[in-house]
């Protein structure tokens, strides 16, 4: 059963909310902080934030406007039916073995056309007093898709903290990568180490977000503790895991997925219902958590393109897929 939905900026009127009420709503409200991040103090000067970043338990978070019409994926589902080939194949290898990935304490490595090049503590770029929830669907390019109220704070002011040069073009994610913790990359299913990448002008737009938390709760390893790019208007794919490094370039950099499958996986990745994948249809997708037959109609960047479009004026997106 194919069910129509209002924009994905409206609130629906019964989320669907099996978390322990959403780990008790209100209580998790209380105390909200201020948006925004870190200003990133003694930028040069390795200073970190107040509050060293939690590997457990809650998160405080302000609430925010960013949600969508339709209910949440159940917290079971999005822990436990997941991508993350570093941990194995199947939607269940990660939640089983992911706990061996060491997310503490956790640095980023910032290098290439930027101001600021070195190493980062996560609390100096995340400040854990000031986060906010955002509800943003994640759709994934095998026609499945699941709503999760995100945890976390915008990549723009982040980016721009960094300080790319006026020559940087593209910002480029990789995944940490661990051999001996990571069971799935054993297997030559990528070029490990996963990476990702934006133009600068998307990682900017406002609904860029990087995550450090889901359901009120700490990011789950699975999910890509500590740290994961949550990009809503792409393909999942996209929204890169356990962020380890992050470089500035003028070039168009490399993507995993691309480089693996280049017929099929583009470097935009944006979800577009009318170019279909070579091995199956974009025009509806699964709704995870949902009953076993439902669908839903797959929306024009996911149900975005008044914040995103801009973004691509003039451009093919059938041949920039």
């Amino acid at each position: 059963m194919i069910r129509r939905k209002n924009a994905d900026w409206q609130l629906s009127n019964e989320l669907v909310t099996p978390k322990r009420a959403f780990l008790n709503r209100r209580q998790i409200m209380q105390g909200m902080a201020v948006a925004g991040v870190t200003s990133l103090a003694g930028c040069g000067q390795g200073e970190a934030s107040a509050r060293q970043a939690p590997t457990d338990g809650q998160l405080s978070a302000r609430s925010t406007g960013y949600a969508v019409a339709d209910d949440l994926t159940p917290y079971e589902a999005v822990t436990g039916y997941n991508n993350f080939y570093e941990f194995g194949l199947g939607k269940g290898d990660p939640a089983r073995y992911a706990s061996a990935m060491t997310t503490s304490p956790w640095s980023i490595e910032v290098s290439g056309l930027t101001d600021n090049p070195r190493t980062y503590a996560l609390e100096e770029l995340v400040d854990f007093d000031a986060l906010e929830e955002r509800i943003y669907r994640l759709r994934c390019v095998e026609a499945w898709s699941m709503v999760i109220p995100w945890i976390g704070v915008p990549l723009g002011p982040i980016i721009d903290r960094l300080a790319p040069s006026g020559d940087a073009r593209y910002v480029q994610f990789e995944t940490y990568l661990n051999r001996s913790e990571m069971r799935g990359v054993r297997f030559p299913v990528l070029d490990w180490p996963y990476v990702e990448g934006l133009r600068l002008d998307e990682a900017r737009n406002d609904l860029a977000f990087l995550a450090v938390g889901l359901y009120g709760e700490v990011l789950p390893n699975q999910n890509g503790a500590p740290i994961r790019l949550v990009v809503p208007w792409k393909y999942g794919y996209k929204s890169i895991k356990s962020i380890s490094k992050i470089r500035f370039t003028a070039e168009q950099p490399d993507t995993s997925w691309n480089l693996s499958a280049p017929n099929e996986y583009g470097f935009y990745s944006n979800v577009n219902p009318n170019r279909a994948h070579p091995r199956w249809s974009q025009e509806t997708e699964r709704v995870i958590g949902g009953g076993l037959l439902e669908r839903r109609q797959t929306d024009m960047f996911n149900g975005y393109e008044d914040q995103v479009a801009a973004l691509y004026d003039g451009m093919d997106l059938i041949e920039n897929h």
